[in-house]
C-alpha cells in the first residue's frame, strides 16, 4: 500500500515543496486526478466522471491488492490455528477474505461503499483485514473527513465487538482491542495525510499560475504607462520643435528686407527643427500604433526633455548622491546626436544608474557611450554585485521593462541580466542616422 494513493480530491505524490511545472513534465507518475490537472489530455472522456489511469495509478492498484493478500494470507493461517475458532467458521472466514480482496479493485470507483460494506465484513472475517484497511484508507483520501468520521468512527467501534466474537489465541482480550483501535486510527490518519498534501500542491499550482497571470497584468501596463510617457514626452519635445519654426517663420514674413546671413540662419534654423520635428512626429505615432493610451503614472514635464549632452550632468549629480560612478563618454560631440536617440540613451543609463544604487549600493558602476553616425550609439551600465546582502525591493523590473519598450520604438535593442562576475549588466544599442541636409517626408 503506498503512501501516495490516487484520489480524486487534491495533493502530490512528492514533496509539496517541488514546483508544479516539473511535476507536468511527468504526469504518468501522478495519481490520474493530479495529471488531469496538469495534462489537460488526461482529462475525463466524455460520459465518464473520472479521468483516465496513469502508469502510476496500475502499480498502486497492484500493490494494494497484493498487499491485502498477502495480509489476507497472514489473518487466514492465524484464524486457522486459533482453537476459539471451528473448522467451518475458519473456511468461511478464508472465502468471505478472499472475496474482499477482489473487491479491493473497485475502490477507486466507489471508495464509500467499499470502506462501508468492509465494516461488517471484518465482523465474521479476520482474513478481510487488509482489505478493510485499504479500504479505509482509500476512503480518507478520496473523500471528505465526514465520510471517513463516521464510517471509520463505525470501524473502530465494532473493535471490541470483533476480539469478543473471536479471541486472539495470543494477545489478552484489551490488548487485542487497543492494538485494533491503532491499526486502523494510523491508517485513516495516513490517509488524511496523503490527501492533505494533494491538496497542498494544486493550491501551489493555483497560486503559481495566478502569479504568472499577475506578472503578465503587471508587464502589459508597464509597456503601456512607458508609451503613455513617451507619447508625452514626444509631444513636449514636438511643441518646443514647431515653437522654433513658428518664431524663425515669423521672423522672415515680417522682416523681408533682412540681411542675407540672417536670412540664411533663419533658414537654416527652420530646416533642423523641422527634420527633428518630423522625427518625434514618427516616434509619436509609432507609440500610437503600438497601442499606447492607458492612464497611468508617468513623468510630466512642461520642457524639453534631457539629452545625451545632459549625461554628465547626470553623473554628476549620482555621485553627489553617494555613487561611485565611472563614465566613459567616447562620443566627440554629444550634442550632434539626434535628440530622440540622445533621450532614450539618457533614460537609459538613468535607469540603469537607479537600479545600481537599489540593489547593489556602495558598488562603482561603469558607464560606457560610444557610437557615430552611420554605425549608431552604444551605451553600456554595468555594476558588480553587491558586497553584503541587500533586501529585496518592491516592483522591481518595471522599469526594465520601460526601456526595452523605449528602445523598441526608437528602433533599438536592449539586453540585460546576470553579468559574468556576478554583477548587473545593461547593454543597448540604438540608430544613429547620417542626416542627409534636408528635411525628409512624413
Amino acid at each position: 500500500m503506498s503512501g501516495n494513493e490516487p484520489t480524486s480530491g487534491p495533493s502530490g505524490p512528492l514533496a509539496p515543496s517541488e514546483p508544479p511545472a516539473a511535476l507536468a513534465r511527468r504526469p504518468w507518475g501522478l495519481p490520474s486526478a493530479l495529471a488531469a490537472e496538469f495534462d489537460p489530455d488526461r482529462a475525463p472522456r466524455k460520459g465518464s466522471s473520472r479521468p483516465r489511469r496513469t502508469v502510476r495509478d496500475w502499480l498502486v492498484d497492484f500493490a494494494c491488492f497484493f498487499s491485502a493478500v498477502a495480509i489476507g494470507m497472514v489473518a487466514a493461517d492465524a484464524v486457522g490455528s486459533n482453537p476459539h475458532v471451528s473448522r467451518g467458521l475458519a473456511e468461511a472466514d478464508q472465502v468471505i477474505g478472499a472475496l474482499a480482496c477482489a473487491a479491493v479493485w473497485l475502490r477507486r470507483r466507489w471508495p464509500v461503499g467499499l470502506a462501508t460494506a468492509m465494516v461488517p465484513v471484518t465482523v465474521v472475517s479476520d482474513t478481510a483485514g487488509g482489505a478493510a484497511a485499504i479500504a479505509l484508507f482509500t476512503l480518507a483520501v478520496h473523500r471528505p473527513f465526514r465520510y471517513v468520521g463516521w464510517i471509520g468512527g463505525l470501524s473502530i467501534a465494532v473493535m471490541p465487538l470483533i476480539y469478543w466474537l473471536r479471541p486472539d489465541a495470543e494477545m489478552p482480550y484489551l490488548v487485542a482491542v487497543l492494538f485494533g483501535v491503532l491499526l486502523s486510527a494510523s491508517v485513516i490518519g495516513w490517509g488524511m495525510f496523503v490527501r492533505s498534501r494533494r491538496q497542498l500542491l494544486l493550491s501551489l499550482r493555483d497560486r503559481a499560475i495566478r502569479a504568472e497571470n499577475e506578472a503578465v497584468l503587471r508587464a502589459e501596463q508597464a509597456q503601456r504607462l512607458a508609451r503613455e510617457s513617451i507619447a508625452r514626452e514626444m509631444h513636449d519635445v514636438l511643441a518646443h520643435r514647431l515653437t522654433l519654426l513658428s518664431v524663425h517663420a515669423g521672423a522672415l514674413e515680417f522682416r523681408p528686407d533682412a540681411p542675407r546671413e540672417e536670412i540664411v540662419r533663419a533658414a537654416g534654423v527652420i530646416r533642423e527643427s523641422s527634420h527633428e520635428a518630423l522625427q518625434d512626429l514618427r516616434e509619436v505615432i509609432g507609440v500610437l500604433r503600438g497601442g499606447g493610451g492607458a492612464a497611468g503614472e508617468g513623468e510630466a514635464s512642461g520642457r524639453p526633455q534631457p539629452t545625451l549632452s545632459a549625461l554628465e550632468t547626470l553623473v554628476a549629480e549620482s555621485r553627489d548622491a553617494g555613487m561611485k560612478v565611472a563614465l566613459d563618454h567616447r562620443v566627440a560631440d554629444p550634442a550632434a546626436v539626434p535628440a530622440a536617440v540622445g533621450r532614450t540613451a539618457y533614460r537609459i543609463a538613468q535607469e540603469g544608474l537607479t537600479n545600481a544604487r537599489k540593489h547593489a549600493p556602495g558598488a562603482e558602476v561603469t558607464v560606457l557611450v560610444s557610437g557615430a553616425p552611420g554605425e549608431g550609439l552604444t551605451l553600456s551600465v554595468r555594476n558588480p554585485p553587491p558586497s553584503g546582502d541587500v533586501p529585496a525591493v518592491p516592483g522591481s523590473g518595471q522599469g526594465l521593462i520601460g526601456l526595452t519598450e523605449r528602445a523598441t520604438l526608437a528602433g533599438g535593442r536592449i539586453e540585460h541580466g546576470a553579468a559574468a562576475d556576478g554583477g548587473f549588466r545593461v547593454d543597448a544599442w540604438l540608430p544613429w542616422e547620417v542626416r542627409s541636409g534636408r528635411g525628409d517626408e512624413l
